[in-house]
């Protein structure tokens, strides 16, 4: 079984993966962002674990309130973006299934393992 240790540094990084699933780490700093209209992944549905920090998801024209301990489902092929609101940054752990990225961090084409 593979096994790591997350490490929670700035921006979005892979964790970890195999053919059915993803985990990533996400920090936003105060007033960053990450998505926006163009963001979807076609192929995969995002859930997103909140850790810390507070923020706004924006899926398709609905804003969704983050705190600490929200857990978010964005189901594939939604547009969204995830914005820190907040003074201390916005840690997630990001859940895709499929996997939506290589493990270099690039999305995914639809209904690729």
């Amino acid at each position: 079984m593979p096994r790591k240790r997350l490490r929670f540094g700035k921006g979005f990084r892979v964790a970890l993966s195999n053919a059915r699933g993803q985990a990533a780490t996400m920090v936003l700093a105060p007033g960053d962002s990450e998505g926006g209209p163009g963001n979807r992944h076609r192929g995969a549905d995002q859930w997103l674990f909140v850790l810390s920090g507070t923020g706004v998801a924006t899926l398709g024209r609905t804003r969704h309130p983050l705190s600490a301990d929200t857990l978010l489902l964005i189901e594939r092929g939604t547009t969204h973006e995830i914005r820190n609101t907040g003074r201390t940054p916005l840690r997630t752990l990001n859940l895709y299934v499929p996997p939506a990225y290589t493990p270099g961090g690039d999305e995914r084409p639809r209904g690729k393992p």
